[in-house]
């Protein structure tokens, strides 16, 4: 049921210029504070784009890296980079120049896309590079000329269907992330499965994002999908506060809203949140950390909006793995998308029953290629046609997922395993509990404790013991938090991510007496 492409394929012809040939260049394609950009408009920059790539020295499969704010100018570097057979690299433009050399080094670009955000790092940051050639200032005069000069048309380069397209990043909580490499195909892949399949995208789809087009969770959803079908994307650079959201989606009228657990509890907790005008939105998704049962009925009764949680990695692409339109699961994964296999195994790869708790296999014809320069990375994650991702899973007898946790963050306790999110959802329907993140830590005894870091209203001592007979009550005993710890919030990762590394330091701390 997989999409298999011709060999001989570009995404940049299947996402924008077969649009072009559709006769739709004159639809919207990204609608922006300083105005629409339709196809035919983008399709023109990302040609004069192309050809500025070339004449500054790049080649096919030579890396590009872009760090933009959510501009036109992303959109178009990004197709022009594909149009000439090169790699699109996107990074956060908001890193500063030690991370921006260390992209540098690892991906040897050969030229950096920057806008005001990220020139002043990228050009410390260039500083000696040995592979790196050109910097562009899309907001540079000589630039914005030398654009004007550029041809508007170009011939795609004839890429195989199995070249690198995109890199992707995952990891990265600690040290340098890996750099996943995507071909062409993948992309396609996901698009026909989940954006046309689940999702059901279609021309009239307006989209809008909360994560940054550099995560590929939104390039997906708010560029590249929409782009299938000659739908419109909402941009724009601004950092995404809950008021921002909501006035972008009273003033665009978008119908599916890309989201994230963090900005879901913001929205719902946000004063007069049900008063705010969500009717054009039809659906919206969450990914990129589980969502809290608790939460997902909190949004269900603010905003009557349908959400659908799901699952997807880098080394995947995207979203494999969801709950779908009319049969939502609130606390569950949901289904997988038709297309995609996944299994649950233990430790030595063998199948686990169904309600069992094991490692999450997934493959499909989204499967990336390789970690970079990640030999061993790349041995343990990637097994024949499957991808271990890490995630420890269950599966009920009709098909649905429910997360248990990142391996690494499960806890054996008292001989038996606990799923920090089983008592973060157990917590989470407190009426005095507003964020919370369950880990393990070892006590003086070398045992390890489930502790509970809690942003909560009126936080004291008698909070903490009314929680943990909240837990003891709800749950079996031995999963009650033996520490309750109250933060004014919880830290995050520059993935946006609960950093638990963080929180488990703090917790041994706690345990010890420190």
């Amino acid at each position: 049921m997989s999409f298999t492409p011709p060999e001989s394929f570009n995404i940049s012809d299947y996402f924008l210029d077969d649009r072009i040939r559709e006769g739709r260049g004159d639809r919207i394609a990204l609608r922006t504070l300083a105005g629409d950009v339709t196809y035919a408009e983008v399709q023109a920059m990302a040609c004069r784009f192309g050809h500025v790539l070339q004449n500054a020295g790049v080649e096919p499969e030579q890396r590009v890296l872009l760090a933009l704010s959510d501009r036109p100018e992303l959109v178009a570097a990004l197709f022009g980079t594909l149009k000439i057979g090169a790699v699109v690299v996107m990074v956060n433009p908001g890193l500063p120049a030690e991370s921006i050399r260390e992209f540098l080094d690892y991906t040897r670009a050969k030229a950096v896309v920057v806008d005001s955000s990220s020139a002043a790092a990228v050009r410390m940051a260039g500083r000696g590079a040995r592979h790196l050639r050109r910097v562009l200032d899309v907001g540079d005069p000589g630039f914005a000329a030398e654009m004007d000069r550029s041809p508007t048309v170009m011939e795609n380069f004839p890429s195989h269907r199995d070249d690198p397209a995109i890199w992707l990043f995952s990891g990265g909580t600690t040290g340098m992330p890996k750099a996943v490499v995507q071909p062409h195909a993948s992309y396609a892949n996901s698009t026909e499965l989940y954006a046309k399949g689940v999702l059901g995208i279609g021309e009239d789809d307006v989209t809008i994002s909360v994560p940054k087009l550099y995560f590929g969770y939104a390039m997906g959803s708010n560029l590249l999908f929409p782009f299938s079908v000659g739908g419109s994307a909402v941009l724009f650079p601004e950092p995404v506060t809950v008021n921002v959201l909501f006035d972008k989606i009273e003033r665009h009228r978008p119908t599916l809203l890309v989201n994230v657990p963090k900005m879901i509890h913001l929205m719902v907790d946000a004063p007069g949140a049900g008063e705010r005008d969500l009717s054009s939105l039809r659906l919206a998704t969450s990914a990129g950390e589980a969502l809290p049962v608790e939460l997902h009925r909190r949004w269900d009764e603010t905003f009557g909006v349908e959400l659908l949680d799901g699952l997807g990695t880098a080394e995947m692409w995207h979203i494999f793995l969801t709950n779908h339109p009319g049969r939502v699961r609130r606390g569950t994964l949901g289904e997988a998308v038709p297309g995609f296999g996944l299994e649950v195994r233990d430790d030595e790869g063998r199948p686990v029953p169904d309600g069992g708790v094991g490692w999450l296999w997934v493959r499909g014809a989204s499967r990336a290629i390789a970690y970079w320069q990640r030999m061993e990375a790349t041995r343990q994650a990637f097994r024949g046609e499957w991808y271990v991702t890490g995630d420890m899973v269950q599966r009920s007898p009709d098909g649905y997922f429910t997360y248990c946790g990142r391996g690494d963050d499960m806890l054996k306790v008292s001989g038996k395993w606990l799923a920090p999110k089983e008592v973060e959802n157990c917590l989470l329907g407190h009426p005095a509990v507003r964020e919370v993140a369950v880990i393990g830590a070892r006590d003086g005894s070398g045992l390890v404790k489930p502790c509970a870091f809690v942003v909560a209203d009126h936080p004291g001592e008698g909070l903490a013991r009314d929680l943990q007979a909240f837990v003891r009550e709800s749950l079996e005993p031995y999963k009650y938090p033996r520490q309750v710890l109250f933060l004014e919030s919880l830290p995050r990762t520059h993935l946006g991510k609960v950093d638990r590394g963080l929180l488990r330091e703090r917790a041994a701390a706690a345990l010890s007496g420190g």
